[in-house]
């Protein structure tokens, strides 16, 4: 079998996170087009004339355009249809998380693909970042000993617009399914029950979406590992994500860098003058550019798929049964949610 050097992708999507992947994109060595659009053409042109890419007016134009691979970072709910269209075409799927806005869809997306060859690679950027790697290399070779405490922070440094949090699932769905991800990830078990209580100190839009703007999760993991995942909206000092795998013989520590927002006030402590990491896009960068050259080589047939939809799936459930939790005051365990 013959595979091609170099490919031709479409981008559908050109907001903040798909700008950012197609100015990455076009760097690559073995990218020869990209090739972008939105249901907005005219950003989809100006993203396209400043990074000198190439512009598609509509999605059956990029659809036309003899595409190797697809990069999906449209609204959520387009990405089913966006999915199965290109699945159904032969084309290789890049798909920012999640999959569908629910566990229906996402289970309606997964049959669908239950008998393609066709690769449909879920973007959980995490997995890419040498932090998180050197982590669950620490923790598959022994060396950490057994675990017996797992803690992951995500802390926004600021809240999102009303009109996101409305229509973004909730903290669970939408920023936590990361750390439930690469907990999952980086310990190779599975969270068979959750504990999730949430609170609002900040902006009321929070309360009017049904969210929370704060959250923290007790995990119980399938070998009677503990884990605690801490979320906020309001971290003023700047985007803190950690994740901590403390074992009986040693630890590994991931974001523990002169850029995260800590602030130590032990009277022997000389702080760091790099500023803290101001969002995700600056703290990933390097993982976000990872991914996307993994999905060139998926596309190319050159590697497996290293994050597919079922992981997805799973990461959902979670999510899903810290929001049961949250409402219900109690522990649910993930069969619970499991469809």
């Amino acid at each position: 079998m013959t595979f091609r050097t170099a490919v031709t992708l479409g981008l559908a999507g050109t907001g903040r996170i798909g700008t950012s992947h197609a100015a990455t994109l076009r760097n690559l060595p073995n990218v020869a087009t990209v090739l972008v659009a939105d249901a907005d053409a005219d950003r989809a042109r100006s993203t396209a004339t400043e990074l000198g890419v190439e512009f598609a007016p509509d999605l059956d134009t990029l659809f036309a355009a003899d595409l190797d691979g697809l990069v999906i970072t449209a609204a959520t709910d387009s990405h089913p249809e966006l999915i199965t269209r290109a699945v159904d075409a032969g084309i290789p799927v890049f798909c920012e998380k999640p999959v569908a806005a629910d566990i229906e869809g996402t289970l309606a997306v997964i049959d669908r693909l239950q008998n393609s060859p066709v690769p449909v690679q879920i973007g959980f950027q995490r997995r890419f970042d040498t932090g998180y790697r050197a982590a669950r290399d620490a923790v598959a070779s022994g060396e950490l000993g057994w675990l017996h405490t797992v803690r992951a922070t995500t802390f926004d440094p600021a809240p999102p617009p009303a009109e996101y949090v409305a229509r973004s699932g909730g903290l669970f769905r939408d920023c936590g399914v990361h750390d439930f991800d690469i907990i999952r990830w980086v310990t190779g078990r599975e969270v068979i029950e959750v504990y999730a209580v949430g609170a609002n100190r900040g902006e009321t839009f929070f309360a009017d979406a049904d969210d929370v703007d704060t959250a923290a999760v007790v995990l119980r993991l399938d070998d009677g590992t503990l884990a605690t995942v801490s979320l906020t909206r309001y971290n003023g000092a700047g985007y803190d994500v950690r994740l901590e795998a403390l074992g009986s013989k040693g630890n590994a520590i991931v974001g523990l860098d002169d850029r995260a927002p800590l602030t130590s006030v032990e009277p022997d402590y000389a702080p760091s003058s790099r500023p803290h990491y101001a969002g995700f896009m600056e703290r990933f960068r390097p993982a976000y550019a990872e991914e996307l050259a993994a999905f060139v080589e998926v596309a190319l047939g050159a590697r497996d798929n290293p994050c597919r939809p079922t992981d997805a799936l799973e990461a959902f459930y979670i999510a899903e049964a810290c929001e049961l939790s949250r409402r219900a005051g109690r522990a649910v365990a993930v069969t619970e949610v499991r469809r």
